[in-house]
């Protein structure tokens, strides 16, 4: 969703028969992330081509605007942030992003259709900038930029081994890349969806992928949960595609909290990113933890809240959360923000340390 969140200064004053698809069996390593070497031939400056681009990172030195000495929200302890701009006029709305198991290199969505990748520059546990960033349209199963087809709000992704999903939320499509065939390159094939999936309502579909890796119940099972589908008991609704027991799920909705991104940590529980807005309430972030194994068909799943935020923190359109685990054993969580391409909003990317 590209939704009307805007800047502290601004929200201040403004105050169950489903079909199963065709997926792998199980999940793989998720290689996706490593860029190929670049081809020698003059197709690779055609106009779908990769182009590198600058990006400037500024300091987030505290996530607590009050409080720089602050560093623990709830179970999560911060790390570092970056605001990110760049003279790249196709660079922002970052909606979704994939790390390598280093949290290193990344692949990126932005709600215009587009490709980001590249790597995280750190100095010691902190992020200090971007390097190696490429900027390149999504391609469809044509071969020609998704956006020809009036496809462009891009919102979530997922990985498994050299495939990479993709969702589409306001035409309620997923498409499934490979990019063993050509990296950001490749041609995105429509993946099919239950039919419930596919009348999700105007900008509160598909929000979130999840591919549920080898070694759990569900593996090779993609989680796609909506933004803000509701079903007939007000929980916001999810599916299970492919996989061995396919089917929909409720995740119940509280505090008028909408999903907007979710990750699959290796102990097997499911961090919820959620975010809500309202003119007089300002913004709110939260993420709820989720037990292993509870999504089946038919369940309605909840879980406690671990991290809260609101305006007296450093937060904006939150709508891509992702994981990885140090050297030392941390578990780190990398949120990014989507600036829907206004002035008075921000690229942000942030790190914190799951604490408990």
């Amino acid at each position: 969703m590209r939704a009307p969140v805007s800047r502290r200064r601004f929200l201040k004053t403004a105050a169950a028969g489903l079909s199963a698809p065709a997926l792998p069996a199980i999940a793989h390593a998720q290689t996706a992330v490593q860029r190929p070497p670049k081809p020698a031939s003059p197709d690779e400056y055609s106009v779908t081509a990769p182009v590198s681009i600058e990006v400037n990172a500024r300091p987030l030195p505290s996530f607590d605007t009050r409080d720089r000495s602050h560093v623990r929200f709830g179970s999560l302890e911060y790390r570092s942030g970056l605001i990110l701009t760049s003279r790249f006029r196709g660079f922002g709305g970052l909606s979704g992003l994939r790390l390598d198991a280093k949290g290193e290199r990344f692949i990126a969505i932005s709600d215009k259709g587009g490709w980001f990748t590249g790597r995280i520059v750190y100095k010691g546990r902190e992020m200090t900038g971007l390097d190696d960033v490429e900027a390149s349209p999504i391609l469809g199963p044509d071969g020609k930029p998704i956006t020809a087809r009036g496809w462009f709000d891009t919102e979530s992704i997922a990985l498994d081994g050299s495939y990479v999903y993709v969702g589409i939320e306001r035409v309620n499509q997923i498409l499934r890349f490979d990019f063993a065939k050509g990296f950001t390159r490749s041609l995105g094939e429509p993946l099919p969806l239950p039919p419930p999936a596919r009348k999700l309502p105007f900008n509160k579909g598909i929000e979130a992928l999840v591919m549920v890796p080898k070694g759990f119940a569900l593996a090779g099972t993609l989680v796609a949960i909506s933004e803000r589908g509701l079903d007939a008991g007000g929980n916001i609704i999810g599916f299970m595609i492919g996989g061995k027991t396919p089917g929909q799920f409720g995740i119940r909705r509280t505090e008028n909290f909408d999903v907007s991104d979710a990750v699959l940590l290796p102990s097997g529980q499911l961090l919820l990113l959620e975010r809500k807005f309202s003119m007089l309430g300002g913004i709110g972030v939260r993420i709820r933890r989720i037990a292993p194994n509870s999504i089946a068909s038919g369940a309605v799943i909840d879980g406690p809240t671990i991290f809260n935020a609101d305006l007296g923190s450093e937060i904006d359109n939150l709508e891509g959360i992702e994981a990885h685990v140090t050297d030392e054993g941390d578990t780190v969580l990398t949120l990014i923000s989507d600036d829907n391409f206004s002035m008075i909003q921000r690229n942000l990317l942030l790190q914190f340390t799951l604490v408990d």
